[in-house]
């Protein structure tokens, strides 16, 4: 082959290469050994995303594993050399700087929603008449725990992340009480 490359050395995936199960891609990773390089056609061909992308090169590297492009974008990036090494860096520096960006819009929607006096997270199982209910009945020592589970139509692990054994409301059961 043009690259230097035997048949029997080519991987393929007969996927899109946003899907996270690549098959032929594990089994090409689990075959470089150090001192190889990983040789794609093209860049979009080996990552998902950017951040994908750049950890799996970053990993390749760790393992003393280059990495080339041979056409389209990126055809310059080859880790096995000095300027290779710069412009991949430089696409790192750019996938973090996106990363920060990205970490800062979603705390300030946070903030803002937070503001206009939405929370975020998620529901709770138990509305405050549950809470109350359960409270009462987790005190009497007669109550079955299973039927007040049935009861109220959740789990008993849900049921003891609001009320202790002795009926003691816990910090799950007293945020549903102040909302």
């Amino acid at each position: 082959m043009q690259a230097g490359i035997n048949q029997e050395q080519i991987y393929t995936d007969k996927i899109s290469s946003v899907k996270d199960d690549r098959l032929g891609l594990e089994s090409c990773l689990k075959a470089l050994r150090g001192g190889d390089a990983l040789v794609v056609y093209k860049l979009d061909r080996l990552g998902r995303n950017l951040k994908h992308l750049i950890s799996t090169v970053e990993e390749l590297a760790s393992k003393n594993i280059g990495f080339k492009v041979l056409s389209g974008q990126g055809v310059n990036i080859d880790t096995t050399t000095p300027a290779g090494k710069m412009i991949f860096s430089i696409f790192g520096a750019l996938a973090e700087f996106e990363r920060e960006l990205i970490r800062e819009r979603t705390i300030a929607g946070i903030q803002a929603a937070r503001a206009r006096g939405r929370m975020g997270g998620r529901k709770f199982n138990l509305s405050k008449a549950q809470v109350r209910l359960a409270e009462a009945a987790m005190k009497n020592r007669d109550t079955s725990v299973a039927e007040l589970c049935k009861e109220l139509k959740i789990t008993r692990a849900t049921l003891y992340k609001y009320i202790s054994p002795t009926g003691e409301l816990r910090d799950y059961a007293k945020r549903v009480l102040e909302k």
